[in-house]
């Protein structure tokens, strides 16, 4: 039998929505269906772990700028009116309108979300992969050599597949800057990146700031080039190419749940629309890192969120036009120093993006958002400090609340 945590949204007699995932999409899409469908609609949380981790902060504990917040699942569960079911879905049955747990539990559902992100794999085979779970460890690690002499060469590596890079940027200029910081003035610090510029997917003036800032850190921008570790060095294509290094950081590849039930791609990225509905099932939908949409982006998972909980509330009769997600990328990078927010949209028109060293949306935090990001940065301050600065103009509401 699976174990939930009750509160009254599990009343019985109506099954209400199952949210598969216990990370920013997830929650996100919790705290918007909360506040369109009311306080009547049941909802499920369903997720293995006890705590939900704001992962972002991560690449700031090597350099001692930040950490992980822990928040326990069952409060914000039960701050929005939920239930926590502490399983995994390990099938989906869009004809039944059921899902499988791991332990042979079955849950019914009007409406199934599936939100559980992607898992990092290794994408070289020498080196440091960052998955969640090594990153600290592995950048003291590196660090620690690298102040004791071992090494002078360090790439820092982004796979064929991966299209949310700024996290390497952040390791590379925070890395070198420590580093030289110490007086190690020879060690010398790669990107190599399939991107043709530094950081181009915010656009020609954030890339231009970003390659101004590699210059100035010492690091030399290897773009348009994949690598792989061979025979002693990095091997670059296209071309016949090597890069010889004794450390090599790298982004990890992502890698869908493939979930039974569900279509997937050739990764296990689940497809869906703009409104985040799956190709093929009825009621069913996804938000975040588990759909095929390339950018896997804790801001862009929260928009995608935003967009299926409309879809939903209106399909179980709220009144309401649900709209279609429409990314707008925002982007924090950590530099040690004066760090950069980023911002610009996707799919073309926008324009040459925007970037500043003050912040650009509020609550200036790693990840955007409507719902999570306000509730977070309010429940962590302490005597009113939740308030956006005076004269602030891109404060983002969510849906039904006043202006």
């Amino acid at each position: 039998m699976a174990n939930m945590t009750e509160n009254a949204a599990s009343s019985p007699g109506r099954p209400g929505v199952v949210i598969a995932g216990g990370g920013v999409a997830a929650l996100e899409c919790l705290m918007a269906l909360r506040d369109l469908a009311g306080t009547d609609l049941p909802i499920r949380l369903v997720a293995p772990a006890d705590e939900f981790r704001y992962r972002p902060m991560q690449v700031a504990e090597p350099f001692s700028l930040g950490h992980v917040e822990r928040y326990p699942l069952t409060e914000l569960v039960a701050d929005f009116g939920a239930a926590l079911v502490r399983e995994a879905v390990v099938e989906v049955r869009p004809d039944e309108h059921r899902v499988v747990c791991a332990d042979g539990a079955t849950l019914d559902y009007e409406a199934f979300v599936l939100a559980t992100g992607a898992r990092a794999v290794r994408s070289v085979s020498r080196g440091v992969t960052l998955d969640h779970e090594n990153r600290h460890e592995a950048m003291h690690g590196l660090l620690s050599d690298l102040e004791q002499g071992y090494g002078k060469r360090v790439a820092f590596v982004v796979p064929r597949d991966v299209k949310w890079t700024l996290p390497i940027y952040e390791l590379a200029i925070m890395t070198a800057g420590e580093v030289h910081d110490q007086g190690f003035d020879d060690v010398r610090f790669s990107i190599v990146t399939p991107e043709t510029r530094p950081l181009a997917i915010f656009g020609p003036s954030a890339s231009t700031n970003v390659a101004g800032m590699l210059d100035a850190a010492g690091i030399d921008f290897v773009g348009s080039s994949y690598a792989e570790w061979e025979a002693g060095a990095l091997r670059l294509e296209p071309g016949d190419r090597r890069l010889e290094v004794d450390r090599v950081v790298a982004l990890p590849a992502l890698r869908g749940p493939a979930m039974p039930g569900l279509p997937a791609d050739e990764h296990g990225f689940v497809p869906a629309d703009s409104h985040g509905r799956v190709s093929g099932c009825d009621d069913v939908f996804a938000a975040g890192d588990v759909t095929t949409f390339p950018i896997k982006q804790g801001g862009l998972a929260a928009q995608q969120a935003d967009a299926v909980a409309e879809a939903v509330a209106a399909r179980l009769g709220v009144s309401l036009t649900p709209r279609p997600f429409k990314p707008v990328l925002r982007g924090l990078l950590f530099t040690g120093g004066d760090d950069r927010f980023m911002r610009t949209g996707i799919g073309g028109g926008e324009g040459d993006g925007v970037t500043s060293t003050t912040s650009l949306w509020w609550p200036p935090t790693k990840v955007a958002g409507l719902y999570l990001a306000p509730y977070l940065f309010a429940r962590d301050q302490t005597g009113g400090g939740a308030q956006p600065p005076a004269g602030f103009t891109e404060v983002e509401l969510p849906v039904g609340s006043p202006s």
